[in-house]
């Protein structure tokens, strides 16, 4: 471990190999942070806090925060943060609560400058959230998802796996998986065609996608019509059964459908 001046480290964290930790940091007691992780200046990570390996924290961060939910009463609670994870200047982590216990953000996600992560969430792996997105608790957000700049998200909302929400929404709807959603209020803007290409999908797979989708959003079916049209009409694969799961367990429902604009 390589610590510089001013530091303030507990003795009961527990600190991987070859970290480095910038002055003015503070550590707290029951802290585990892994090995070959950076910690900037005046990062403060709080106590029940996890990090993984190879992770970089960069200054201001506050990690661990205790939740900002009236319902909290002091349970004993986590953040679990995973490997290869970049979090950037002024980002703000808080615990779980004694709804799940844990706040997770899982491998290889890259949140951006003053990117608030509340009580409860879940971010899997290879997620980016731009610059000032801001997620209330209890979100869920699929691996492979990208959140533009200045979004702000609903509690509750569920956002699924290889989506892309555009800069600037207000999320209280929950987004399918594949999908990019932008506009307002939000609404289904074609699938992430471009981002499935980068990840290894194939065109016919893409089309695929994209079939089932305009069932869904552009041919003017309400959710329940679309569904049994897309489970009866359209062939079985592992995409479609994934898209159908994730509707039928929408508890808030779904962004709207594509509409063209007036004029």
């Amino acid at each position: 471990m390589i610590v510089k001046e001013n530091v303030l480290i507990h003795p009961g964290a527990r600190i991987g190999e070859n970290v480095h930790v910038e002055p003015f940091v503070t550590i707290a007691e029951d802290v585990i942070i892994g090995d070959n992780t950076w910690i900037g200046p005046h990062v403060t990570i709080l106590a029940g806090v996890r990090i993984g390996d190879n992770c970089k924290i960069f200054p201001g961060s506050v990690i661990g925060g205790i939740p900002q939910d009236l319902k909290f009463r002091g349970e004993d609670s986590i953040v679990v943060i995973g490997d290869n994870v970049t979090i950037r200047e002024y980002c703000t982590i808080n615990r779980g609560t004694m709804a799940n216990y844990s706040t997770e953000i899982h491998d290889n996600c890259l949140l951006m400058a003053y990117v608030h992560v509340a009580h409860d969430c879940v971010i899997r792996k290879n997620c980016v959230l731009a610059n000032n997105v801001n997620l209330a608790g209890h979100i869920e957000i699929g691996a492979y998802a990208i959140l533009g700049g200045l979004t702000a998200v609903h509690q509750f909302v569920k956002i699924g796996e290889h989506s892309f929400v555009g800069g600037g929404s207000l999320v209280r709807k929950d987004i399918p998986p594949f999908v990019k959603a932008a506009r307002e209020p939000l609404s289904y803007a074609g699938i992430n065609s471009v981002g499935l290409r980068r990840r290894g999908f194939t065109s016919e797979q893409i089309n695929h996608i994209q079939d089932i989708y305009r069932v869904l959003f552009v041919k003017g079916y309400n959710t329940s019509q679309a569904l049994k049209i897309v489970e009866t009409d359209i062939r079985a694969t592992k995409e479609r059964d994934r898209i159908l799961e994730f509707i039928s367990e929408a508890d808030r429902g779904i962004i709207k459908g594509f509409k063209k604009l007036n004029g």
